[in-house]
């Protein structure tokens, strides 16, 4: 998580909080030092945020119950830019979740944005090379598979002579699932596969079948995934 939204949530948490949290309290639910908690109240702070310290053995940082975040405000190339951007999200795994984020932003868009914006945006047009399959898996459920980190059970297509899908050359696969890829037109899973016996990359459209295993994997070395990744001109997005 970024500084900046660890803040935004620091700030969620306290308002809806009926009693203050300790710093290390704090630490714990976001999973840093105590000392970047007090870092980021003192950030806070400084800009204007009303967080105040209860002391005591019940103490801790508390925030005014009327205190609300402003609003956020984009330009309207910015608004164009995260409208885009997440437009380009329908044929991946976080669709459901692009489509309701896309809902938040156009309804706080500043009303002389929005016709511009719109216009802009009905220019653009994406052709999905490989459009997703009928009886492909559900991509609300790769999303699950990824941030439970659990072991997924795949069934598979292989690739055919032309390069395309072959439905009589499926194989099941048992992944560790370590993220995803997108390459060129399409998204992969990506994950170490316990039949190869090591990292590959699963095209989403291409998986028929996926199951959630109660198995947690042992940790992988992420050198295994990076080492991989070097062969390509890959990049992260934070």
């Amino acid at each position: 998580m970024k500084r900046a939204e660890r803040q935004y949530a620091l700030v969620d948490l306290l308002r809806g909080a009926r009693r203050p949290w300790s710093a290390v309290r704090l630490a714990g639910e976001f999973g840093v030092s105590s000392r970047t908690i007090e870092r980021d109240i003192e950030s806070l702070q400084l800009a204007g945020v009303p967080i105040y310290a209860e002391h005591g053995s019940a103490g801790g940082y508390s925030i005014l119950r009327e205190y609300s975040l402003p609003p956020l405000n984009l330009s309207a190339a910015e608004s164009l830019a995260v409208l885009a951007g997440l437009a380009l999200l329908e044929s991946s795994p976080y669709q459901g979740a692009a489509r309701r984020a896309r809902a938040k932003i156009a309804a706080v868009m500043e009303e002389e944005h929005r016709g511009p914006v719109q216009e802009m945006l009905g220019m653009m047009q994406v052709i999905e090379a490989v459009p997703p399959a009928d009886g492909t898996v559900a991509l609300s459920l790769l999303s699950d598979a990824i941030a439970a980190r659990r072991v997924v059970r795949i069934v598979y297509l292989g690739e055919a002579e032309d390069g395309g899908p072959d439905p009589a050359n499926s194989t099941v696969r048992d992944v560790e699932t370590m993220g995803l890829l997108r390459a060129g037109d399409a998204w992969l899973l990506t994950g170490w596969c316990r039949l190869r016996q090591a990292i590959r990359g699963f095209r989403i459209e291409r998986i028929t079948r996926l199951e959630i295993l109660d198995e947690v994997p042992p940790p992988r070395d992420p050198a295994l995934l990076e080492a991989d990744l070097a062969r390509w001109p890959t990049r992260r997005l934070i």
